[in-house]
């Protein structure tokens, strides 16, 4: 996955990096207008008590927003890293460790059900001797 893969309809990861970078640039813009705009309007500190809890709230708001973008984009770098470690050249395995690796679970696996295999004759061999033991028994207990 590179920076210009789609991540979701028409957005990709370098839209979602611009769109952080320009509403953190936007937001500043917008909070120096408000306050230059609301400055004048406070003349008593009646008039400061309800205009800077506003400002407070916009800024909380805005803050919450960017945080928002940031963590999403935060979380897109990690996939991103995470899908190209496992899939690049930095992958964790090699090739040939990975066909070693395959070699040594099918060996264990043919190894695990050839004995399994070996335990149940063992046991169907018994189960017979069992039965042709009981069947014995039983015609010798019906000619008593």
């Amino acid at each position: 996955m590179d920076n210009q893969e789609e991540l979701f309809k028409g957005v990709t990861f370098s839209d979602l990096m611009s769109d952080v970078y320009h509403n953190s640039k936007r937001t500043s813009r917008q909070i120096n207008q408000l306050v230059s705009q609301l400055q004048p309007l406070i003349r008593s500190s009646s008039d400061a008590t309800i205009i800077v809890p506003l400002i407070k709230e916009y800024l909380e708001v805005s803050v919450k927003n960017d945080d928002h973008l940031v963590k999403l984009t935060a979380i897109v770098q990690r996939y991103i890293s995470t899908k190209q470690t496992i899939v690049g050249s930095d992958s964790l395995l090699s090739e040939e460790e990975k066909k070693q690796l395959l070699q040594i679970a099918d060996d264990t696996l043919t190894g695990d059900l050839e004995s399994e295999l070996n335990l149940i004759e063992q046991e169907e061999s018994q189960l017979h001797q069992k039965i042709e033991t009981a069947k014995s028994k039983l015609k010798q207990d019906n000619h008593e």
